[in-house]
């Protein structure tokens, strides 16, 4: 019996972890793998290119671009169309670049080996789970804050060197902007990481997901769904569409950008992507409490 109890009492205690110190260690982790700057810098980036610098060069030349005129041109650039500019690539080249970030952030820790390491030292894996999600939540947030930021920033600009009026969304729209696009994002990211985990690591989980952002639900939405009653029920319960109808709600529908389409209304699209957020999150956290790490 006294053997027994001292070999329990040798035995080290599993500790749950501390969850802020998790936070911490996985935003560090963030901040210094290039490839996190790479691919929230290029959101920012092409949602500049695409919903302000061409409409307005174009408008400079007195050209139209994707059949909308010179004046429809500038209008579309102005201050009281920030929540649409700031959000019009989140659906679909957004989507892609953040799922991919999840898949990085979670696939990578079975590839370098650090996940069973660091299990190894106490902290449970829910835990971990949840400070990874947390970490990734404050990146995407202060990312969507950037994009508001950047595109104030030059429709302001726009607005001054074409002397036109900067009427700005009201708190209250701004507000709804931010946490629809929090949505979206947190979402495409959640779905990365549920990626990473059940493939165990980044390159097959980066290349389905940019498969079904890119392809597969493209082909769903533009080819089959047109055509068959069963594909335009299915596509909208697809999450880039969901994503794409609720930056369309939350822009008054005046966002030309692909992907950015209402066939469903902003609280339908909201509800999916909660849902999809959720069982993402539950999937992920299942694999990880069940599944042999060896």
């Amino acid at each position: 019996m006294s053997a027994a109890v001292a070999a329990a009492g040798a035995r080290p205690a599993r500790t749950s972890g501390s969850l802020p110190a998790i936070v911490g260690a996985e935003l560090l982790k963030l901040r210094r793998r290039p490839a996190t700057w790479v691919l929230l810098g290029l959101w920012p980036a092409l949602q500049l290119v695409f919903s302000l610098l061409i409409p307005y060069i174009s408008y400079t030349r007195g050209s139209s671009y994707e059949g909308s005129p010179p004046e429809v041109l500038l209008a579309s650039t102005l201050p009281d169309r920030l929540v649409g500019n700031a959000l019009s690539g989140l659906p679909l080249f957004g989507g892609a670049l953040l799922l991919t970030l999840g898949a990085l952030l979670a696939g990578s820790e079975y590839g370098w080996g650090t996940l069973k390491s660091l299990l190894a030292q106490g902290p449970r894996r829910t835990t971990v789970l949840a400070g990874q999600l947390l970490a990734l939540v404050t990146v995407l947030a202060a990312t969507v804050a950037l994009s508001f930021a950047l595109t104030a920033a030059v429709s302001a600009a726009i607005a001054g060197a074409e002397s036109a009026p900067a009427d700005w969304p009201g708190l209250a729209e701004l507000a709804r902007g931010f946490g629809g696009g929090l949505l979206v994002a947190t979402t495409w990211g959640a779905l990365g990481v549920l990626l990473g985990t059940a493939l165990r690591g980044t390159a097959l989980a980066i290349g389905l997901g940019l498969v079904w952002v890119l392809a597969v639900e493209s082909l769903v939405v533009n080819v089959a769904a047109p055509l068959l009653g069963f594909f335009d029920a299915l596509q909208r319960g697809l999450p880039g569409v969901n994503a794409g109808s609720l930056v369309a709600a939350l822009a008054g529908g005046d966002v030309r950008t692909p992907g950015v389409v209402a066939v469903v209304d902003g609280g339908q699209a909201a509800w999916v992507l909660a849902a999809f957020l959720a069982a993402a999150t539950a999937l992920t956290a299942l694999l990880l409490a069940r599944r042999d790490l060896a």
